[in-house]
């Protein structure tokens, strides 16, 4: 896939993710999220290169200059990965997102430990993550689950699950299933009404 087409699958995603879009080009100008992920890319290639380390981790603190958003570039992102506002937005170095991923502004993808191994979360394919919430530790998010608002996850969730609460615990498990948005459809998931 070509550095353009990612470029336009990241704007197509946006305009399905947030229903206030008004054109491609306001999108690409305009969301500091897709700014974040595409400086992202190139701090994360230059991350696996030995000896661009420190240019990679320069350019990922110019792009929280720049968005607001911090992305250590040793997370790896997946397709279609949408930020909405984004401001305070935090994702650590052993960080894996899938994809269809969407996370709101504050959202901390954080470590518990000070160990050198995988230290941070996994987020599954079509996980949305509410505005403030905490995801930390090394723990995984199943598939097309809902973490609510300013929620606090410390364990692993199970597939299309919401979760709530500090400590978040499992408020409905299959519930929205239906209606976690992906790549092909055009549905929009809610995640106050679970709540």
């Amino acid at each position: 896939m070509t550095v353009l087409s990612r470029m336009r699958e990241d704007i197509v995603g946006a305009r399905r993710h947030d229903p206030a879009a008004r054109s491609d080009v306001e999108i690409a100008l305009s969301y500091s999220g897709l700014h974040a992920i595409w400086l992202h890319r190139i701090a994360h290639r230059w991350w696996r290169s030995p000896g661009l380390k420190l240019p990679a981790r320069l350019l990922s603190q110019f792009a929280r200059f720049l968005t607001g958003i911090e992305i250590h570039p040793g997370a790896h992102i997946g397709r279609r990965f949408f930020i909405d506002h984004g401001m305070g937005v935090v994702i650590g170095e052993t960080a894996v997102v899938g994809d269809d991923v969407m996370l709101y502004h504050g959202v901390t993808l954080g470590g518990k430990s000070r160990g050198r191994g995988k230290r941070h979360p996994t987020l599954c394919d079509g996980v949305v993550i509410g505005a403030g919430a905490q995801v930390l530790g090394d723990i995984v998010i199943g598939e097309r689950t809902v973490v609510g608002a300013n929620a606090v996850v410390v364990k692993s969730a199970p597939a299309d699950s919401v979760l709530v609460g500090i400590p978040a615990r499992v408020k409905r498990q299959d519930a929205p299933h239906h209606l976690a948005q992906t790549h092909s459809d055009e549905t929009w998931l809610d995640p106050g009404i679970y709540i």
